[in-house]
């Protein structure tokens, strides 16, 4: 037992050694850190984002071209707060086009921007979509988003639109450009809290 409490009190002694040895930080890169640690802390939208977490029943409705019915499929989704309550992440499974299909997103809310920020992959594609946007006091979100399109080959732009008509139940659309480059109505999702 003493050979033990010895061994505590000399690693206790090199910590406090170590830390009196540290370069202590100037006015103005103290006043850095700061910033960052500003920056970095999570604030009311976070909470917003939070509050959001849960398991959901989605309806996915999609649709191929302008003016065509869409094709209505079900899944799930799956939302957890992660790195101590500054990223949702979210993962839907179900099907789409008749197939299998899971996606993983992530959100957040930028202190620096003051912009929230969305990232979308899935097992349909091997690029991600970035997207940017801001909410209002009702709580609905729209954002501007990017992706390389595989049949132009290269980036085009979307607009995306989430709100909240009930406390449990989101309705998320996604509007893009046709095959003519004149944006419609792609992908509609409603999730419904369980």
């Amino acid at each position: 037992m003493r050979k033990l409490a010895g061994t505590i009190v000399v690693a206790l002694a090199i910590v406090s050694a170590s830390a009196q040895n540290e370069p202590k930080l100037t006015p103005e890169q103290q006043k850095d850190m700061d910033a960052y640690m500003k920056a970095g802390t999570p604030g009311e939208e976070h909470k917003k984002l939070a509050e959001t977490a849960g398991t959901y029943s989605i309806k996915i409705s999609s649709w191929m071209e302008p003016g065509t019915a869409p094709m209505v499929e079900t899944g799930t989704a799956t939302r957890t707060m992660t790195l101590d309550g500054r990223v949702l992440l979210e993962d839907i499974k179900g099907t789409m086009m008749g197939a299998p299909y899971a996606g993983h997103g992530m959100s957040g809310f930028d202190n620096v921007s003051r912009k929230y920020w969305a990232t979308w992959t899935d097992n349909m594609s091997t690029g991600m979509v970035f997207s940017e946007g801001t909410c209002d006091a009702k709580n609905t979100c729209k954002y501007t988003g990017h992706w390389n399109d595989p049949i132009k080959k290269g980036p085009t732009t979307c607009h995306m639109t989430a709100s909240w008509p009930s406390p449990t139940t989101q309705v998320f659309e996604l509007r893009g450009p046709d095959k003519k480059g004149k944006e419609f109505k792609m992908m509609e999702i409603t999730y419904t809290k369980q």
